[in-house]
């Protein structure tokens, strides 16, 4: 995922809809600063936080995704996570589906919420998911499903690279 290319579609996407850095902000809890810093480029956007910028700006996450995003192992290596849209741009689906990497030991983050359900199947590696504040371990080809609007988010305790799929269905 691009710096560049998520900071260019969140402003043309927040200028369509005639908003400010400040509006914007108030409608996601996200700071003015750290907005206007993805706008330019100069800060990376987790998938927590684009998923509270989409909420507001009512689009699906994949919107920030290049079309063309390719995944390789140089750009695994240079990223402590990485997201790959696999929506094929359709963006008025009822669910979102993206392929998530995280690099070894990335454990970084905090727990956050949203409208809708999360479906999470791992792919390779063991993956350790907190839910309101109770973790839970998923390996290789386990799954989960809950209620989005409870708190979570997913952590990679190992030496190993983790892959999982991540389907949220809007609210």
């Amino acid at each position: 995922m691009s710096q560049g290319l998520v900071g260019i579609t969140l402003k043309s996407l927040r200028k369509e809809r005639k908003l400010t850095l400040k509006d914007l902000a108030a409608e996601t809890g996200v700071s003015i600063s750290f907005l206007s810093q993805v706008e330019r480029g100069k800060s990376s956007v987790t998938l927590e936080s684009l998923k509270k910028i989409a909420d507001a700006l009512s689009v699906n996450p994949s919107v920030f995704f290049a079309k063309d995003d390719v995944q390789d192992d140089l750009s695994i290596r240079q990223e402590r996570f990485f997201y790959k849209d696999l929506s094929h741009g359709v963006q008025d689906a009822s669910f979102s589906p993206i392929l998530v990497t995280l690099q070894p030991g990335e454990n970084e983050g905090n727990a956050f919420s949203h409208g809708g359900h999360e479906f999470l199947f791992v792919v390779e590696g063991l993956l350790t998911v907190e839910i309101d504040g109770k973790p839970v371990q998923l390996n290789e080809q386990q799954s989960i499903l809950f209620d989005a609007r409870k708190t979570h988010y997913w952590y990679n305790h190992t030496e190993h690279i983790v892959r999982f799929l991540v389907v949220s269905s809007k609210n």
